[in-house]
């Protein structure tokens, strides 16, 4: 984690651009992804990578598959979940089709390697990059080939990586936009603080950043005169805000500590004196600052820094070291009684910040100030970018302040706090197991309740007697269609006419035989007519009933399907309640197996930091001790000067 982290500071100076740069924004075409994308957006990152993994194994992403295996790998990368990170990027490499997703791949996996140690695999993985990356993350490619370099101990390489990312024209008032994208979202997430112009809007400082890795990549590869150039560029360029003035420091600094090493004081004092005097940069220039008019044979004028710094926070080793260094230049000058006070002076405030780093060291070997800690940063959820900055009530807690400050605190921190979410968000789960269990058995008791009453609602239901009067009905109408007649389609009206036209016919057998002969032309008229309107309807009349028969048959069926499904379903449901019911126990145990490693680790944890905090003030201690023992021999140089005849020659050594 510590390389990963390593890599992401460098780039955190530097990409800006990787930042401000979002790919082109995509129609959101997979609701799923934005399910992921809304609890990414919400800062719920555990949720949004649990909503990404469970569609992802239903393949519900659809077009968006590629652009979330790369959040889910980065967020993974990024909790420093390195094999699972380089799983997901490896399997993009084999799965996608798209040039771009695979360069992509190549570079997070070129940034797992490199986390983890594998630096020829590293520089394997970025030289697969087959064009220039998109998104925004070419500074960050190339800022990342120079840190692959400077672990393969290859500086010449580093600064070839970042000469042509530090040679790009810097415009500082050139801006990218806004960037609202959810891959602005993540860099922004890793910590990489975006710089802004006055409206707001993010500003590309990649170059600069360039600019001073290579400088400071060239000096250490033992090319100053290469290297002074571009930092010169630097310490002396307007700043615009907060995080170029900070980058203005460190390479003004930079260029003076060099100019040390030279032996070229005045240099050095030119650089230092551009940085401000308040900054985070401003405690070691003031130091150096002081040197370098020492080196100049002025110790008069070396004091007003030194003294300026000796007021400062004692937590600094600048400012301790600046408190034996004022009387080693009262010394010079030979001011020796006020170089003696100034000596024992020191010596008096050593021994206080040792009481007060022994009551906070008695402080720390306690558990309640880590558990105060927590609680004073709380994180809703697995937060990798989200630091401890508030300090719980201690006894002297400026002396814990930079233990906290410290890289390895910070992440070992981090790491506990994820410990105790994963053991809080299972027990949780242990709870909602109990929940999921008291449902299910009300469903079961619901279930067998009304199994019954349905059971007795379908018997109710004979389909067989019903289905046979269908076939009769079928062979009826096949008659009626075969006869042709269309006496079998009558209406209620005309069975009425037919059954008045018999009744008619019976009663002329009674009348005379003169009156039979005209009532029975009528009589045959009317059949006649009766007749014909009956085959004129039959074929619609037909095709009617047919209708109705096929709709009835269809019923019939969906009702023996239901009676047959009815008959298999309270095995089924049963089944299926039992089913559910194992899964919540396998769940449950699985979750018992897991919770006593969490909550043994996290305790293991909380001990490595609470050692890495003694540890920390141990080294402070250590420090003090040594400046004392620097002080000591100091007053003893000058006590030995004192003994000595004022013609002999003296020849003291600094105490640095």
């Amino acid at each position: 984690m510590k390389r990963l982290l390593l890599s992401l500071a460098l780039a955190a100076a530097v990409p800006a651009q990787a930042a401000v740069d979002p790919p082109p924004v995509r129609a959101l075409q997979a609701p799923h992804w934005g399910d992921g994308l809304f609890f990414f957006f919400q800062d719920r990152h555990f949720d949004a990578l649990s909503a990404l993994m469970v569609s992802q194994h239903f393949d519900r992403l659809g077009l968006h598959g590629d652009e979330a295996a790369l959040l889910r790998g980065g967020l993974l990368l990024a909790w420093g979940m390195h094999d699972e990170a380089a799983a997901v990027f490896e399997r993009l490499l084999t799965d996608s089709a798209d040039a771009a997703v695979r360069d992509r791949a190549w570079y997070f996996l070129a940034q797992v390697r490199y986390a983890r140690g594998l630096d020829d695999e590293a520089q394997t993985a970025l030289d697969r990059i087959g064009a220039p990356l998109a998104d925004g993350l070419e500074p960050a490619r190339a800022l990342l080939a120079a840190q692959v370099a400077l672990a393969r101990q290859q500086p010449d390489a580093a600064a070839a990586a970042l000469t042509a990312l530090a040679e790009q024209p810097y415009d500082p008032s050139a801006t990218t936009g806004p960037a609202r994208s959810w891959w602005a979202r993540f860099w922004a997430w890793l910590g990489v603080s975006l710089a802004t112009d006055p409206q707001g809007r993010p500003v590309d400082d990649a170059p600069l950043y360039a600019r001073y890795n290579l400088g400071v990549a060239l000096v250490r590869a033992g090319r100053l005169d290469e290297g002074r150039p571009w930092l010169e560029r630097l310490g002396t360029m307007p700043a615009a805000h907060e995080s170029q003035r900070a980058l203005r420091d460190q390479a003004n600094l930079a260029l003076g500590y060099a100019a040390l090493q030279a032996s070229e004081p005045e240099a050095a004092r030119t650089a230092l004196e551009r940085v401000r005097l308040q900054g985070p940069s401003s405690a070691k220039a003031l130091l150096g600052f002081g040197w370098a008019d020492l080196a100049l044979k002025n110790p008069r004028r070396a004091l007003l820094p030194w003294q300026e710094l000796a007021g400062r926070d004692p937590g600094d080793a600048a400012v301790l070291e600046s408190r034996i260094a004022i009387p080693y230049a009262l010394a010079e000058l030979g001011a020796d009684t006020a170089a003696e006070a100034a000596y024992s002076d020191a010596l008096t405030r050593f021994d206080t910040e040792q009481q007060r780093l022994q009551a906070t060291q008695a402080e720390l070997q306690r558990d309640a100030w880590l558990d105060a800690l927590v609680a004073l940063n709380p994180a809703d959820a697995m937060a990798w970018s989200r630091s401890a900055e508030t300090l719980p009530p201690l006894p002297h807690a400026a002396q814990l302040a930079p233990v906290l400050a410290d890289h390895a605190f910070q992440e070992g921190y981090k790491t506990l706090r994820d410990l105790q979410f994963l053991h809080a968000h299972l027990s949780a789960w242990q709870g909602t197991i109990a929940s999921y269990r008291d449902m299910l058995a009300h469903r079961r008791a619901v279930f067998e309740q009304r199994l019954p009453a349905l059971a007795a609602e379908e018997g109710q239901l004979a389909v067989a007697p019903l289905q046979r009067q269908q076939a009769a009905l079928e062979t009826a109408l096949a008659a009626a269609e075969s006869s042709g007649d269309g006496q079998a389609f009558a209406d209620e009206r005309q069975r009425a006419l037919q059954q008045r036209i018999a009744r008619v016919r019976a009663a002329l057998q009674d009348l005379p035989p003169e009156q039979q002969a005209a009532h029975a032309e009528r009589l045959r008229l009317l059949a006649g007519r009766l007749q014909w309107d009956l085959a004129q309807a039959a074929p619609e009349a037909a095709w009617t009933t047919r209708r109705a028969l096929q709709a009835s048959a269809s019923a019939l069926d969906e009702a023996q399907a239901r009676r047959q499904r009815f008959s298999g379903r309270p095995t089924d449901q049963r089944q299926a309640f039992d089913d559910f019911a194992r899964r919540l126990d396998a769940l449950d145990a699985r979750i018992t197996r897991l919770l006593p490693p969490l909550q043994r680790t996290a305790r293991e944890q909380a001990g490595a930091l609470q050692h890495l905090a003694l540890a920390a003030l141990q080294t402070q201690q250590q420090r003090l001790g040594a400046y004392a023992q620097q002080a000591r021999y100091g007053i003893a140089q000058l006590h030995d000067r004192a003994r000595q005849p004022l013609d002999t020659p003296e020849a003291t050594d600094a105490p640095r």
